[in-house]
This record gives C-alpha cells, structure tokens and sequence, in this order.
C-alpha cells in the first residue's frame, strides 16, 4: 500500500519501522522538520526509505492510507491541511487523542473532501505493543478498514459505526491513567520531601496489592517527563470530552496542569539533556524527585 504518515514522532517513528519491511511505500510529514529536530527525523527516514515531504498535502496525495498522528490539539488542523489534498476514498485513520467533539469535525472536513474518515483510539502505550498496540476504530467506514489495517499488522477492533464512541472510550480511560500518573508524581515527591514514602508505599501495596508501586512509579515519572507536554495537551482534550458530558472537569483539569509543569521542568534541563540515552531513564523514581525537590528549594 501506499500509507502516509502524519506526524513523525514516536508513534509515527514505531509505526514506519513497523511498516517499512513489508515493502509498503511510506511517506511522512511531520513540522518537526522544519527545526532542530529535523536532522534526526530525516536520518531515521532515510534508514527506513520512507519519504519526507515539505507539507501535509505533498505527503498524502496518492495514499491509500494516511496515519495521522500528532499531539491532540492538532488533530482537526490536520485534517483540515490533508483533506485537500487525499484520493477520493483514501482513508484518514486518526489516532490522535481528541475529543469526540474533534473527532467529528475532523471527519467531516476529511469526509467533505472526498475521504473517509475512521477515528481511532490508542487504548494504551504503544512502545510495549507497537504496531499491535490495542485500537479501538469509529465510525461509518470503520468496519471496511478494520481487515486492512490488521493485514498491516495492528490489533484493531471496530468500537462503533458512530463516531465519537471510541474517542469517547479512550478520554474517559485517560481521566484516570493520566491522573493516576500525575497523582504518582504529587504524592511520591511530596511523601519524599517528608522521608514517608516507604511508609506510603507499604500502604498502598497492602491496599492495592496487584501494582509494583516501585516499578509502576518509575514508569510513570519516566514517561511524564519524556511526554508530559504531549500528555498534557491530551488531557486538556479529555477536560473538554468531560465538558462535553455536562460535568466540570475538576480532576482531568488539575492533571493536565501537572503534566504540564512536569514538562517544563524537563524543558529547562532539570531532568537532563533530551533526546541522550539516560534521559526519562532512572530505575528509581527518587532520583527524578530528589531532582524536582531541589529545584523547588532553588525557588
């Protein structure tokens, strides 16, 4: 198949190397390139042999397939810059974290456009799964492209022929794995600072018994300070998929606050340089604490 790639961070990354040795012809676009984070971009491309493009129609005029994946608030941006542009009955799986509100206005600029639009949701990290990582897919079209993405090798089901359902799936999921992140970080810095953490953790292993606090803590303080921006931005999209449901998004609101601050902490070098080796790497969330701790002191 001809498969576009819009977006080329981790997921669009994962899913190139994924794709590429089935001899698909990929091409891909992504405004990272534009910056200083353009040269690893295009290294990695140019291993892979997928094709960069200088914008988002160059990249999927021909695709029969275009993959968009980038950060939540460009989701409908996104679609509105490839709709133009697509074959008539190309399909636009998005598998960006919007609200099922986006969702349907990026569909119906894509739809409008001659496409189909088949809205995706990631229903859990993809580096552990890649390619095969969990997708719930909505949508009018979604059952025609289910068997077409899992002959590329993704593990979709098809959630519903309404949209809105599975973003709605996933949004109401991330109220609480994105707040459970931010509320790990809260409350074992906050337990560190006061030397009670092993105390905390022996309490919540005795009332959550199934969860390695140790190990679940450094997943999460590794992730959110890698992706925290990302995160957050996904989160504000999960504020307004509460919204959307009538209720004030108390919770969903102060998480994409922490991920936030999380992530200008990483920002301004506290965490390391991004992009080497040990970054968003300790094995022992209490390094990334000790960390947080003592630039709140510097304050």
């Amino acid at each position: 198949m001809h498969i576009s790639l819009i977006g080329y961070g981790e997921v669009g990354r994962i899913l190139a190397e994924d794709l590429a040795p089935a001899g698909h012809t990929l091409t891909a676009h992504d405004l990272k390139l534009a910056d200083a984070r353009g040269h690893t971009l295009r290294a990695h491309a140019a291993g892979l042999g997928v094709r960069l493009a200088a914008s988002h129609a160059e990249a999927v005029q021909g695709a029969e397939l275009v993959l968009s994946a980038v950060t939540a608030s460009q989701a409908v941006p996104v679609a509105e810059a490839c709709a133009p542009a697509l074959a008539a009955g190309a399909f636009f799986l998005d598998l960006n974290s919007a609200s099922p509100g986006a969702k349907c206005r990026a569909a119906e600029l894509v739809n409008a456009a001659g496409g189909r639009y088949v809205e995706g949701a990631v229903m859990t990290s993809v580096p552990p799964y890649r390619i095969q990582v969990p997708l719930l897919l909505g949508g009018p079209d979604a059952a025609a492209l289910e068997p077409i993405v899992n002959g590329l090798g993704f593990a979709a089901r098809v959630s519903s022929p309404q949209l809105g359902v599975a973003s709605a799936t996933k949004m109401c999921r991330s109220v609480m794995i994105k707040g459970l992140e931010a509320m790990v970080i809260e409350s074992f810095t906050a337990a560190r600072h006061y030397g009670v953490e092993d105390a905390v953790l022996a309490s919540l292993a005795e009332t959550l018994p199934g969860i390695d606090w140790e190990k679940q803590g450094a997943y999460f303080f590794q992730r959110v300070i890698e992706h925290g921006r990302r995160r957050s931005e996904e989160v504000r999209e999960v504020a307004q998929t509460v919204r959307e449901a009538g209720l004030e998004p108390h919770s969903a609101s102060g998480t994409a606050e922490r991920q936030a601050w999380v992530a200008d902490l990483a920002d301004d070098g506290l965490f390391g340089e991004r992009g080497t080796p040990a970054f968003a790497r300790s094995a022992d969330w209490r390094v990334e604490a000790d960390r947080i701790l003592q630039s709140l002191k510097r304050d």
